[in-house]
């Protein structure tokens, strides 16, 4: 049965890559920035929106993330980051989303002199507003730039509010020529202190950054990871034969946190439907769908999945199979997620199976 735009919005979602400062509403960047005397292109929120997604849509990762000079450029106070984060989790509640992992770089938003420790509360103090009394569970990872020398103490940061809703640690920013193992002390002391790690890997550099997030740094899961592909090879007669990475990583069960949409504007491919997404759902990986940045890429959980429906044809069955995918692979304690896997996602797609929308 082909599944409609109706029940993509109603179907429960998951999402585990979703940046904090690429999903700001239009009109909090103009209000923030006014405060600010932060100057932008446009204080007009149509006009920014599209700006926004004009910038990033330009084929190279390097070129995307120069964006992001104005979304975090406003996150510079309490007050803000709170309004941030609550108008994020309302966003992704609002969209279906019953688990999400929210990313950001607290080293970003210090400006003006707040701690570290001030950034990661006001943003967990925004999560808890919004969600307070819904089905939206948010988890929160913390994000080092490997373009700079402070992951350690990120890392150390994460840890002093995991009993406060941080799960995990990242690092992001440009991968050609910044490796993952330059943060080895950090991946090291998360390791010891038993705390998740995610590491954006495989989304603009090959084989040797995703090896070296899995061998190296003891990464659970890879950000984006889709140059995986590079060492699968298709045969004439369409089987195909996965290199020795490859094999680990789908033996492992290693999540993808795949971002269709972002990919297509960083130049990873020209259209979803060139996306290697297909294959490796066809191949058994452990893919999951995600955002990545929902005001750069003008996008979103509903659309990320009417993408991949309109490209490969998917049914209720496969986004299920992907929300439970995403589901497992949360950094989330495993008693928990079994609940919402049993309590709200297979519930709410067996109602969508049945023709009636799942409960609110």
């Amino acid at each position: 049965m082909n599944v409609t735009s109706a029940q993509i919005a109603a179907a429960p979602k998951v999402v585990l890559h979703d940046h904090l400062d690429g999903g700001l509403r239009p009109n909090t960047v103009v209000d923030l920035a006014n405060d600010l005397g932060h100057a932008l292109p446009t204080t007009d929120p149509d006009e920014l929106a599209a700006w926004f997604h004009r910038g990033a849509n330009r084929r190279d990762l390097a070129l995307y993330l120069e964006c992001f000079a104005h979304t975090a450029g406003v996150m510079q106070t309490v007050d803000g980051l709170t309004r941030v984060a609550r108008e994020c989790a309302e966003d992704l509640a609002a969209d279906g989303v019953v688990y999400a992992e929210v990313r950001f770089a607290p080293e970003l938003h210090t400006e003006l002199g707040l701690s570290l420790d001030a950034v990661v509360e006001a943003v967990l103090d925004g999560f808890r507003q919004a969600t307070a009394g819904t089905d939206l569970t948010i988890g929160t990872l913390v994000t080092a730039l490997r373009t700079a020398a402070v992951s350690r103490q990120i890392a150390e940061l994460g840890v002093r509010h995991r009993d406060a809703g941080v799960v995990g640690f990242d690092i992001a920013g440009r991968e050609k020529g910044f490796p993952p193992t330059l943060h080895l002390d950090a991946f090291h002391y998360c390791q010891r202190e038993n705390f998740h790690i995610t590491i954006h890997a495989g989304e603009a550099f090959g084989l040797p950054s995703i090896w070296e997030a899995i061998q190296y740094c003891g990464a659970e899961r890879l950000g984006h990871g889709i140059r995986i592909v590079d060492d699968i090879t298709i045969g004439a007669d369409g089987a195909a034969e996965l290199g020795r990475l490859a094999q680990f990583i789908r033996d492992r069960r290693v999540p993808l946190e795949v971002c269709p949409t972002s990919n297509v504007h960083t130049g990873v491919c020209d259209t979803v439907a060139e996306h290697p997404f297909d294959l490796l759902k066809r191949l058994r990986f452990r893919v999951t769908v995600n955002t990545d940045n929902r005001l750069m890429s003008n996008t979103s959980m509903t659309g990320e999945m009417r993408a991949l429906v309109a490209a490969f044809g998917y049914g209720l069955r496969d986004l299920e199979w992907l929300t439970i995918n995403g589901m497992k692979s949360a950094f989330w304690p495993f008693e928990d997620r079994l609940r919402i896997i049993d309590e709200i996602i297979k519930p709410g797609y067996a109602a969508l199976a049945r023709g009636s929308a799942p409960e609110a």
